[in-house]
């Protein structure tokens, strides 16, 4: 394996970790006293489904493109906007605060981890079509989206508590922007 193919899948990892990233940030925003394990967890999750989407588009090759392709960006679509606007709605209620939104809470960590992986997949699936050997990717996306989800929590964490309200919003409008940018991606571009 030679240099410009480790340097494009580093290329690869950065781009799928975009939407973890921006997630993180919410689940910063919304538990903003996190204690470090649970920011491990929260941002290992996000990782291992990152890494473990293409391994399973690998093995499911075309046969599983020509069915998910119609429907993955609903899917990520969906997920990241009902999220988003709960949140918002949470934070335009005058009692809305960040305490109800629970980003520790399993359920909603596998449903972030889903949504923001979806596109993985694809990217597995176009390897295992043209039979390229995935595992330097799967070990580098992996590593990049663990490195930008903890940035993102820290960053969310980091974000004043006395805007809570604000902050639930802008959380909100993150999650919701990226379930666009996925459906526009897929849908127009």
């Amino acid at each position: 394996m030679d240099i410009t193919t480790i340097i494009t899948f580093v290329f690869i990892g950065i781009g799928l970790s975009f939407d973890s990233f921006a997630v993180s940030i919410y689940c910063g925003l919304a538990k903003q006293h996190i204690r470090f394990r649970q920011a491990i967890l929260i941002a290992f999750s996000f990782a291992l489904f990152q890494a473990g989407f293409p391994v399973i588009g690998w093995f499911a090759g075309n046969t599983l493109h020509n069915q998910i392709s119609f429907i993955d960006h609903w899917i990520a679509f969906l997920l990241l906007a009902f999220v988003g606007i709960k949140m918002v709605t949470e934070g335009i209620k005058p009692d809305g605060s960040l305490n109800k939104c629970n980003p520790l809470k399993l359920s909603v960590i596998l449903g972030l981890s889903v949504a923001t992986s979806i596109d993985a997949l694809v990217v597995g699936v176009g390897f295992g079509m043209v039979k390229l050997q995935i595992w330097l990717l799967v070990i580098i996306i992996g590593a990049v989206t663990l490195l930008a989800s903890l940035l993102g929590i820290l960053s969310g964490k980091n974000f004043p508590a006395s805007r809570s309200r604000q902050s639930l919003i802008l959380g909100g409008i993150i999650l919701t922007l990226t379930g666009i940018k996925i459906l526009i991606e897929h849908l127009w571009l």
